[in-house]
């Protein structure tokens, strides 16, 4: 559309008919566009206007180009996944650290040393059993041990109790969380026999790869049809500290992550391809490995093994399936029989077998249709 101005205003001659006293001529359009837009003269020659026209900044008109469907839901997840606020995190100063712990050895030595020093000393007091005192000739004492005594039995126990009671056996794939008086004190990964202080509280925590395979789950598919899932979960505990103490049941928050993942994302639906599948367990895998990251747990997988709909929605959508499948297979028939009907006629006329004309020519079609549709209905029954 074009707009053209016009800055001096042209008048039309006054009309010389019976009426001479009429006024002056109108003038002119100044601005021609496609509705034929007037402006009035007064307006254009005022001496004083009130106030200056403001300018105004005219923009080329951009219409954005919308995207795909497809393209559109897939954006729309990832800046959901991207923008949505972050799982709450756990103490700062809970983050798994290597406690101090000896190697056993040292506390079957220690263990040794104090039953040796029982002994020593219950010979010294002379409390030794009646069998013990003959083979070391040796006769009991007749007023028993003396604080002397007593404390060297305290300090021996106490070494033997400490030495055989903080051993502990490491295994591959296993450690202990361990804590003094409800205070964090580290955690233990090493293997074999170990000497552990037995003041110490330990918890055991499993860190091998594991995989949870849950009963199945609500969710939906992008049109909002309720579905059952079924899913596989791969994990391993990463921080056994964060595991142990950030949360009450590390595995129970890991299948709440997970049931709330699928009310989230849209799954996709029964019989989808290969690609949709895909795209639903990656972003389930980023959604529950960030909910469950700031507990110490880490996420390899969450994969969908069985996908179907609810029972509420199951019949229905078997109808719908069959309906589907039934317009199909008759778009195809008349599809094919559409092409060999004009394959016939055009074969008919080009080698001048037969001559026809509009008439004859639509009656043809219409005996070959009913013809090449019975042959299928016979062949498919």
């Amino acid at each position: 559309m074009t707009t053209t101005t016009s800055h001096v205003p042209e008048y039309v001659p006054e009309s010389e008919g019976p009426d001479d006293g009429a006024a002056a001529a109108r003038p002119a359009r100044l601005i021609h566009t496609e509705s034929t837009t007037e402006i009035p003269v007064h307006l254009l020659f005022r001496e004083e206007p009130a106030a200056p026209p403001a300018e105004v900044k005219l923009r080329p008109a951009v219409v954005a180009h919308r995207p795909p469907p497809e393209k559109e839901d897939r954006d729309t997840r990832d800046i959901g996944v991207r923008a949505r606020a972050s799982a709450p995190g756990v103490d700062p100063d809970i983050v798994e650290r290597p406690a101090r712990v000896l190697p056993g050895i040292a506390g079957v030595l220690a263990g040794v040393c104090g039953a040796a020093g029982c002994a020593a000393t219950a010979w010294w007091a002379g409390v030794l059993p009646p069998f013990a005192a003959e083979a070391f000739g040796r006769s009991a004492g007749a007023g028993g041990p003396g604080p002397a005594q007593w404390a060297a039995f305290a300090g021996a126990g106490t070494l033997g109790l400490f030495g055989f009671g903080g051993l502990a056996r490491g295994r591959t794939g296993r450690a202990w969380v361990l804590e003094l008086f409800g205070r964090y004190r580290g955690t233990v990964r090493g293997t074999g026999l170990l000497w552990v202080n037995p003041l110490l509280l330990r918890r055991r925590v499993d860190v091998r790869l594991r995989h949870w395979r849950g009963e199945p789950l609500p969710a939906a598919d992008r049109g909002g049809v309720a579905l059952r899932v079924s899913v596989l979960v791969v994990w391993r505990v990463r921080d056994t500290a964060r595991a142990t103490l950030g949360v009450e049941d590390h595995e129970g928050y890991l299948r709440a992550c997970v049931e709330a993942a699928l009310l989230r994302v849209p799954v996709a639906a029964p019989g989808a391809g290969r690609g949709a599948v895909q795209a639903t367990q990656d972003v389930l895998t980023r959604l529950v490995a960030a909910d469950a990251g700031p507990v110490g747990v880490e996420v390899c997988a969450v994969r969908p093994l069985r996908v179907e709909y609810a029972p509420e929605v199951a019949a229905a959508m078997h109808r719908r399936r069959l309906a589907a499948l039934d317009a199909r297979h008759r778009a195809s028939v008349v599809g094919a029989v559409v092409d060999s009907v004009e394959d016939t006629v055009t074969r008919l006329t080009m080698r001048g077998l037969v001559d026809l004309d509009d008439y004859e020519r639509q009656v043809l079609v219409k005996d070959l249709t009913v013809a090449f549709c019975a042959g299928r209905g016979e062949t498919g029954s």
